[in-house]
């Protein structure tokens, strides 16, 4: 089993230049327990980690580097393993989360820094938790956006998975077979990144019998339930320069991989089988997230799966992108939450 945590010191870092997308802030590219990682980096103070989810990127967090900066923060977004310019493992078991918990602790280490904050989107929520749960001596604090903490349970996830749609098949399930899902989104990748981002924003315009983006039909591709029309007012066509060339530059099979390795993970954690997050957690939710409403079991159960829980905050009209979407709110409550720290 892997070990999440770094067993040799590791180089400060490799190289570092300015940020023409957030500026002020600088890119960094360092040496982590698993090869490159590369972030970007602004303000002074206490370590804040952001970790992106999919189909994302550190982009993801262009405007809350600014803001948790100006709190008085060291405000870091790295590309999580697989992603941009960090590196890329070829092996489908190496984006196993105990390797992304151990990315994270490495980070913290190669920055020179003994702990950190932790917030974490999407999947990045689930690693965020996860580096909380494994190395509470690394991380003092997670912030949760979209997707809630769920302990381990005693379920194999993709036989859950398999269980859901009927006669559809669960996205989940789609991703798992390497270079399927990658066929469908690299034949056309800012056509299939603009109808995903826009398919889970608040602002999609759904017909009400739609059956959502998250079941293939029968022959067919997760994009033929896409809802179609325009893109969101949060994602301008320079965001989608920067998303599409980043992945018509990797491709997609490190994004996806994280999917492909749910049951690596469900065995990897056994040690933790339900076990509660006991660091200082945040919770930010999108009230018309599909995440939100699916998980709301585990929102409700966060008394006893997160006991040290601040506060968990359900954004109205929200999608799944949260931090994009509703920018000047998730700053609010980031900062106001990483001061009362």
């Amino acid at each position: 089993m892997p070990n999440p945590t770094p067993s040799t010191p590791l180089p400060k870092m490799d190289r570092v230049w300015p940020s023409t997308a957030v500026p002020g802030a600088v890119h960094r590219l360092l040496e982590g327990p698993g090869g490159r990682v590369h972030l970007v980096e602004q303000g002074t103070g206490p370590l804040v980690l952001l970790v992106h989810g999919f189909p994302e990127s550190w982009y993801s967090w262009r405007h809350q580097l600014p803001a948790v900066a100006a709190a008085g923060f060291r405000a870091v977004a790295i590309d999580v393993r697989g992603y941009g310019r960090s590196s890329k493992p070829a092996a489908v078991e190496a984006y196993r989360m105990l390797d992304l918990v151990a990315d994270n602790a490495g980070t913290v280490r190669a920055l020179g820094e003994e702990t950190a904050v932790v917030i974490g989107h999407d999947w990045g929520s689930a690693v965020a938790a996860n580096s909380a749960l494994l190395r509470p001596d690394i991380f003092t604090a997670v912030g949760m956006l979209s997707v809630p903490y769920a302990p381990r349970d005693g379920h194999r996830p993709t036989d859950g998975f398999a269980r859901i749609g009927g006669d559809e098949e669960f996205y989940v399930s789609y991703f798992q077979t390497p270079g399927r899902a990658e066929a469908e989104i690299e034949a056309d990748v800012r056509g299939w990144l603009t109808g995903f981002y826009t398919g889970l924003s608040g602002e999609a315009h759904v017909p009400q019998d739609h059956t959502g983006l998250f079941f293939v039909p029968p022959g067919g591709k997760l994009s033929d339930r896409f809802p179609g029309g325009p893109p969101p007012s949060w994602l301008t066509e320079a965001d989608l320069d920067v998303y599409s060339g980043e992945f018509e530059r990797t491709g997609l099979s490190g994004a996806l991989n994280r999917y492909r390795n749910v049951d690596r993970d469900w065995s990897d954690l056994a040690p933790w089988d339900g076990a509660p997050i006991t660091r200082p957690a945040l919770f930010i939710g999108g009230g018309l997230d599909a995440s939100t409403t699916w998980m709301a079991d585990a929102i409700s159960a966060f008394p006893t799966t997160v006991p040290a829980l601040s506060a968990a905050h359900i954004l109205e009209g929200c999608g799944h992108w949260i931090q994009q979407e509703r920018a000047d709110d998730v700053n609010r409550l980031l900062t106001d939450w990483l001061r009362g720290l």
